[in-house]
């Protein structure tokens, strides 16, 4: 999948169409019956409905259980030029949120959910590949309360989960959903056209996303964040507007990864990323489609350096996935882990070859 640097996804239609059958309330077979029969079937609609209001007054109740909880951990995050939302990660003023959220600026002004205090906050690291980073507080106030991070591994689909943040600047805003899918790997667009980050096991969700909701919460009803939501599905087809219902979250396992990477060490030193050591760009045929990647740079040393990959190579496959753009190869990477042994296809002077190659470290 591809996606729009500005927290926007791009998805083809394809991806976006479905089969959608519309039921009609089914009608009693024995609505015509009178007598005893009928009284009981009105009796037990009568009973059904009696139970109903109990159990909506549940949900809502649990539902603001959870805000009450977690809500005051989401705060608003202004940068000179962008606006978003960041989670509050320990009790010493860290805030995770989306390194698209801070851009290139070093300092920011943070709201907290209450709108009592505007707070100042400057960057400890940005990590653009996972589109992950952490401000601090210079002033910790008091009452600060830090979130709850899940375990990814036990999120499911169908989990109602709440979204939280500011979209389009309005703080402490909450939305609902399900989870829709686990385990997708997304590709943002990136500014200039150059290629953004490919995140894998991203959680998809039902749950409005819309731009300022970056880098605040996704949360289920345990109160515990699942993911930090990221970026939003547009259609092309319709005019690069909103498609309802198509939002992804980076999950909460990554974000402690990196997160506790950046205030240990300040920098992360571990990615997890998978790497072949090259630097390509996309090639196009002679119908000026797509056609692989064109190795312009390879590591020394690297995964591709020790294959005997060279510069001049076209990439066409990586193990038994086709790569047409440089975008498909990094959802390829994304899928494998550093020290994964895997399998490069390329052409060479018309000529085609399969190399072995161990996978190393972004």
């Amino acid at each position: 999948m591809n996606a729009s640097r500005t927290r926007a996804l791009r998805l083809p239609l394809a991806a976006l169409v479905c089969s959608v059958v519309l039921v009609s309330g089914c009608s009693d077979s024995g609505s015509s019956d009178s007598g005893s029969s009928g009284r009981k079937k009105t009796s037990t609609a009568q009973a059904a409905q009696a139970v109903a209001p109990a159990a909506d007054g549940d949900l809502q109740s649990s539902y603001q259980k959870v805000i009450r909880g977690v809500l005051p951990s989401v705060v608003q995050i202004q940068a000179s030029n962008d606006l978003g939302s960041g989670v509050v990660y320990d009790d010493k003023g860290h805030i995770v949120t989306n390194a698209h959220v801070v851009g290139d600026e070093k300092t920011f002004k943070v709201t907290t959910a209450n709108n009592e205090n505007e707070l100042t906050a400057t960057l400890v690291y940005s990590y653009p590949e996972q589109d992950l980073a952490v401000i601090k507080l210079d002033k910790v106030p008091d009452g600060l309360r830090a979130a709850s991070f899940g375990d990814t591994a036990k999120v499911q689909v169908g989990q109602i989960v709440l979204a939280m943040g500011s979209p389009l600047g309005l703080s402490s805003s909450v939305t609902q959903g399900i989870v829709s899918a686990t385990g997708r790997t997304v590709s943002e667009g990136g500014g200039n056209g150059e290629a953004g980050a490919t995140i894998a096991n991203m959680v998809q969700t039902s749950a409005a996303i819309n731009p300022g909701n970056s880098g605040g919460a996704l949360v289920n009803l345990d109160s515990q964040v699942i993911g930090i939501p990221t970026l939003a599905a547009i259609d092309p087809n319709m005019g690069n507007s909103a498609a309802p219902g198509i939002g992804f979250a980076i999950p909460a396992s990554m974000v402690r990864t990196v997160a506790d990477q950046i205030i240990k060490d300040g920098k992360v030193t571990d990615s997890g990323r998978a790497a072949l050591g090259i630097t390509g760009r996309t090639v196009v045929d002679d119908s000026f489609q797509p056609a692989g990647v064109a190795v312009v740079e390879v590591k020394s040393g690297g995964a591709a350096d020790k294959a005997g990959i060279e510069p001049g190579d076209v990439i066409t496959k990586l193990g038994d996935t086709g790569v047409t753009t440089i975008t498909t190869l990094s959802e390829a990477l994304a899928a494998d882990k550093p020290g994964q042994k895997t399998s490069v296809t390329f052409t060479r002077n018309g000529s085609t070859k399969t190399v072995d190659v161990t996978l190393g470290e972004q």
